[in-house]
Parts: structure tokens; C-alpha cells; sequence
């Protein structure tokens, strides 16, 4: 049993599922016979041997893409279950700025498409799809150096302020859907410092013991997501399980 607090038969979509964590994340469902459909999106898909896996090309910059993806998934069933597993830290011509005359216009735009516009686009599009007699979950990875009031360094402006506009959209959804459909859960993730190409330049900085493999992130967020419960709504929660101060 994967996600004892869930229902059996989990149905899962994946945004995301070709990256780091989002494939980590793909495969430990996928082998959990208490998942019956996961639903893989991403901008480029590939097949999977694994009959219970859906690779569907996706692109939440793009409305049409969104549509017709929700669309698509509407014709399946209800899920239980909704990760938002991207993320953009540096490429397509930004890094993260050491200091304000660093920032640009172009770091900016493209760190909230990827980082808020494109989760709360998703959030638009496919909430309406979780079932409501029971458990559901809707989650999108964010990052302690989010938390407003855990900037301690400061650095790292689109990022940072990416994903601290991530979380208000969390929260402000948590508290839409809560009014309405009291068993969804609405929460953001913090998966730690995870062996990727996002983190790749900074990994000589990570204290010993503290640069996950994507399998052991995805477990541990598994489990997280696992212990979610109606007062965690709106919240964001540290790989551990600890709640991160916004």
C-alpha cells in the first residue's frame, strides 16, 4: 500500500512527468498496485513499457494545450490525485541573480510562466476533474527559498519570487475549494535539494546527506502527500513533513 489514506484504484495525473522528480515520481506510482491509471504529461513523451502509464503531450504554456488536455482527461473518470511536478530554476537564458543588477525582464517572465503562471493554469484546467466523495489532492512542487519569511540570504529574485507567488495561488485555491468541496486538499511541496539538471551547479553547496536522489524524493513526497490532511489545506510542506512558513 502506497497511500493508505487514499482510495484504492488511485487515478493520477502527472504534469511534468519527463523531469527529475516528475518520472521518479511516474515510476514508484506505477508500481504501486493501488494505482490503476496515471495520466503522464509533458512536452515530450515517450512510451512507457507499463500498461497503466498514459503519456500525453502537454504544454501549460499554451491554452489550447490545456484545453484540450483537460478536455481529453475529463472522457477518463475522476482523479485523486494531481502533482505538478516542474519547476525552472536556470536555462532558456537565465540563472539565478546573486544581486539586483542581475535581474532582467527575460528571468522574470520566463521563472513565472514556469514557476506560477503555468501550475495556476493547470490548477484552472484540472481541479474540476478530482473526485469529491473522498480523499483528493492537488499538488504543485515549490521551494523553501519561496518562504518569504525563511529568506535569511536573499539572491535569487525571479525564483524566489516565483515561487512565493506559487504559494499564494495555493493558498488562495485552498481556500476557494475548501468553501466548496471540503475533502480536497490543496498543498504545495518542498522536495529538498534533488540530484537534477535543475540543481546541477549548486549541488558543491549541499551539506553531506542532504542531496536526495529523485527516487528517494519521490518516496518521501509520496509520503507526505500520503499524510496530508484537511488542516494541512493551503499549506507548504518540506519533504519531512514539516510545515514551511510562507
Amino acid at each position: 500500500m502506497l497511500l493508505p489514506t487514499m482510495a484504492q484504484d488511485l487515478r493520477v495525473i502527472i504534469v511534468g512527468a519527463s523531469g527529475g522528480i516528475g518520472s521518479a515520481l511516474t515510476q514508484a506510482l506505477a508500481d504501486s498496485a493501488q494505482v490503476s491509471q496515471i495520466y503522464a504529461l509533458s512536452r515530450n513523451p515517450q512510451p512507457y513499457p507499463d500498461p497503466k502509464i498514459h503519456p500525453i503531450p502537454f504544454d501549460f504554456t499554451q491554452s489550447e494545450s490545456l484545453s484540450d488536455a483537460a478536455q481529453h482527461l475529463k472522457t477518463t473518470g475522476k482523479f485523486d490525485l494531481i502533482i505538478i511536478a516542474t519547476g525552472l530554476l536556470q536555462g532558456e537564458g537565465i540563472a539565478p541573480e546573486k544581486n539586483i543588477r542581475a535581474m532582467s525582464h527575460h528571468s522574470f517572465a520566463q521563472s513565472f510562466m514556469c514557476n506560477t503562471i503555468g501550475p495556476a493554469m493547470c490548477a484552472q484546467a484540472f481541479l474540476p476533474l478530482l473526485r469529491r466523495d473522498k480523499k483528493a489532492v492537488f499538488t504543485a512542487l515549490s521551494a523553501r527559498v519561496g518562504s518569504i519569511s525563511d529568506n535569511r540570504i536573499g539572491g535569487w529574485y525571479a525564483y524566489r519570487a516565483a515561487k512565493a507567488a506559487l504559494n499564494m495561488v495555493i493558498k488562495n485555491l485552498a481556500i476557494e475549494y475548501g468553501r466548496r468541496f471540503p475533502e480536497t486538499i490543496i498543498a504545495g511541496l518542498h522536495p529538498g535539494t534533488v540530484d537534477t539538471a535543475l540543481s546541477k551547479p549548486f549541488q558543491g553547496n549541499v551539506p553531506e546527506g542532504k542531496l536526495f536522489t529523485p527516487e528517494f524524493s519521490a518516496k518521501k513526497l509520496l509520503d507526505v502527500i500520503d499524510g496530508l490532511r484537511l488542516r494541512d489545506n493551503g499549506s507548504l510542506k518540506a519533504w519531512d513533513g514539516q510545515t514551511i512558513p510562507f
